[in-house]
């Protein structure tokens, strides 16, 4: 009688956390086009970041070549 008990228990929780999951599924596809758009948008600003870095670098190598020929 433990064990029928002990496995009714198992069986209850398992139905239960599955059910858990079955709602909380649509929120983890809205988190994760969420995280793709935050993601994206990371992105963008690094890249902008990065150029604006490589036009200051340029920038300088330019204007450093010009006054050491003047």
């Amino acid at each position: 009688m433990k064990a029928f008990f002990i496995g009714l228990i198992f069986l209850m929780a398992t139905g239960l956390l599955s059910g858990i999951g079955i709602l909380l599924f649509p929120l983890v596809i809205v988190l994760g086009f969420f995280l793709r758009i935050l993601l994206a948008l990371i992105f963008v600003v690094f890249a902008t970041w990065l150029l604006g870095k490589f036009i200051i670098f340029i920038w300088g190598v330019i204007f450093k070549g010009r006054q050491s020929s003047a």
